[in-house]
């Protein structure tokens, strides 16, 4: 028997609360890697809790055709918390689902055929999604993969300017790469793809699947560089867990988005879910406690870590730690030895996406043991 799963973890978690994960031992771990940013409000928030529970009583499932007075108010919320005019919204169930549904939006509505993508990028696993994903052992046992999509340095506007022509569908970049290595866009290389998409009439995506949500400071991340694409795919975090994705688009993707459809998007437990997830993001100001609480992160790691790694980066809780040796070891020993759990994004990178209600108390249980398992 084989269950498809590349890399088990030696933990068994059966429960949590808040920031905190508990295994089938009773050992208690500081989750800061919130399982790739899937759960912003932490474990077993009880605004979620109650949404889901109350939906799951009345109304299981209903096909996304016939309304749903849950679903309406998620549709609402999504396109009220969207960032500028982007007040369309379509539901899916993963963030694959949503940048699959925004290159097919970016061709109906265009005309054209051709993608550009970043080097270092990732968007998702399916065909669609995966050709625009960088790393060539992803792509390599399934291709071949999508044609007429081009990689450019990320970061890099001269770069960009020279793929993006008149046969141009869209460019999908993400605004802080996650799986990359956490590295940051810089404000010039947004406003050029803007810029550039809009000279050769293509759509302009940017990929908000971990930084959305609040996770960097503000609730998208394209508002803290104060540039507008025209299309934002979600989800991870989006329902606190359960699975869901959204693509947020423009009036002129939308009105001509050709025919596209899923079976479960908008299924009405997991609307539930999101409505209260969104909600309870905004009520507890937790972008702007993203913001604080990164801020002192990246000061006392750059504090205490110092010469002993290459670079701390990031925005908000979205924090990369570039060591000078193999940045896995450091996740076992942190999990094994001091209960506290990263991700690692590529060999070198430690990654850090706790729950967006992690407090400075939490920051400096972190610090410590990555001080002393790093130094």
């Amino acid at each position: 028997m084989s269950d498809f799963v590349n890399a088990r973890k030696p933990i068994q978690l059966e429960h949590g609360e808040g920031a905190t994960l508990v295994d089938d031992a009773g050992t208690a771990y500081l989750d800061f890697g919130a399982s790739y940013a899937c759960v912003p409000l932490g474990h077993a928030h009880g605004a979620v809790e109650t949404a889901v529970t109350e939906q799951l009583s009345a109304l299981t499932y209903a096909q996304g055709s016939y309304p749903v007075a849950v679903r309406d108010e998620l549709y609402g919320t999504l396109a009220d918390a969207a960032p500028g005019d982007l007040e369309n919204v379509w539901l899916c169930n993963s963030g694959t689902e949503a940048v699959e549904a925004a290159l097919k939006f970016a061709r109906a509505a265009t005309g054209k055929t051709r993608f550009v993508s970043a080097m270092q990028g990732f968007h998702g696993r399916t065909m669609g999604s995966l050709s625009m994903t960088w790393k060539r052992q992803y792509r390599q046992p399934y291709e071949p993969m999508l044609e007429d999509v081009e990689f450019v340095p990320y970061d890099d506007p001269a770069a960009l300017g020279e793929a993006v022509d008149d046969d141009t569908a869209a460019v999908l970049l993400e605004p802080i790469q996650g799986e990359g290595g956490v590295n940051p866009a810089s404000v010039e290389f947004l406003e050029a793809a803007r810029e550039l998409t809009e000279e050769v009439g293509a759509a302009l995506i940017f990929d908000e699947i971990q930084t959305g949500l609040g996770r960097t400071g503000s609730f998208w991340a394209c508002e803290g560089a104060d540039v507008i694409p025209d299309m934002v795919t979600s989800a991870k975090g989006l329902a606190n867990g359960l699975p869901i994705g959204a693509t947020l688009c423009r009036d002129w993707i939308a009105e001509d988005h050709g025919l596209h459809a899923s079976t479960f998007g908008g299924n009405p437990v997991v609307s539930a879910a999101a409505d209260a997830t969104v909600r309870t993001i905004q009520s507890e100001a937790l972008p702007a406690h993203a913001a604080d609480v990164g801020a002192y992160l990246q000061d006392e790691l750059e504090r205490e870590l110092g010469d002993e790694v290459r670079e701390v980066r990031g925005a908000g809780l979205m924090v990369g730690i570039e060591l000078k040796g193999n940045a896995g070891s450091v996740a076992r020993d942190l999990a094994l030895e001091h209960g506290v759990l990263v991700l690692t994004a590529g060999r070198t990178v430690v990654r850090l996406l706790p729950p967006l209600v992690v407090d400075e108390d939490d920051v400096d249980r972190v610090v410590a043991a990555l001080s002393e398992v790093i130094g």
